[in-house]
This record gives structure tokens, sequence and C-alpha cells, in this order.
């Protein structure tokens, strides 16, 4: 419940930052100064490419969120060994072995987008988070290409 609280407190900021670079690009624009017009039309620029970047990555941790609790719900989610870091990582030793054991089983079916995104939770408790962002949108692809 904390997440989507944080979900509407960002959208919320993401309003307020619109509408207030909206506000301050129209001051900019009204002053006439070359200075304050190009400033004004960065504002204007860059506000909806920061709002695209915050609407994207909503829609992927909706997505990726329902895909979780669709697994989760047929019981398929990876165990984690019982003894981790403090930090609650898999430890090094730990975490390869089941990296190539979910690579493997993602390769081996590569049009499921279960097994893809399994290899996605392994990875993130590894650390790797880029290989893991990678894998659960992929994921998230090949969910949508089956509905």
């Amino acid at each position: 419940m904390s997440s989507r609280i944080g979900v509407v407190i960002m959208g919320a900021a993401l309003f307020l930052y619109l509408a207030m670079s909206v506000w301050f690009a129209v001051l900019f624009l009204a002053t006439g100064t070359a200075v304050s017009i190009g400033m004004g039309v960065a504002l204007i620029v860059i506000a909806p490419i920061g709002a695209w970047a915050l609407v994207r990555e909503l829609m992927f941790g909706f997505s990726a969120d329902r895909l979780g609790r669709i697994l989760d719900g047929e019981g398929g989610m990876p165990q984690a060994p019982a003894e981790r870091m403090p930090s609650g990582r898999l430890r090094v030793q730990d975490a390869d072995p089941l990296i190539e054991q979910h690579l493997a089983a993602a390769e081996r079916d590569a049009q499921d987008w279960r097994a893809r995104y399994r290899l996605g939770v392994v990875q993130d408790a590894a650390g790797h988070r880029k290989d893991a962002r990678a894998s659960i949108r992929e994921a998230i692809r090949l969910a949508r290409a089956r509905s």
C-alpha cells in the first residue's frame, strides 16, 4: 500500500511541477529578452520530457507489479536461499548459479514471460539492476504479445 501512496505523491508532484513550469515559462516568455525567451522555451520543452519519463516508469512499475502478482498467485516466484547478506541481497556464491539456472530456463523457452520474469527477480536480488530491468521489460513485452 505504501508504494501506491508513493505513486499518488509522485503524480501530484508531477502535476505541480508541470503547472509551475508552464507558469514560469509564460513569465519568462512575457519578459521578452532573448535569455528569458530561451529559458521559457527550455521549460516548455524539458517539462514534457520529464513527465514522459515519469509516466513511462510508472507504466513499467504497474506492469511489473501485475505480472509479479500473477506469478506469485500461481506459486511460480523463485525461492531465495535462506542465507543472504545483511542487506537482503543474495550472496555472490548463491546468486551466480541461480542466475545461470534461470537464464537457461528463459533461453529454453524464449516466449515464456514467466521464465523471463523469474530471471529478472533473481537478477534484482543479486544486485544486477540493469539486467533485471531488461529481463522484466522483456517479460512485459512477451505477456502483452500473448494477450
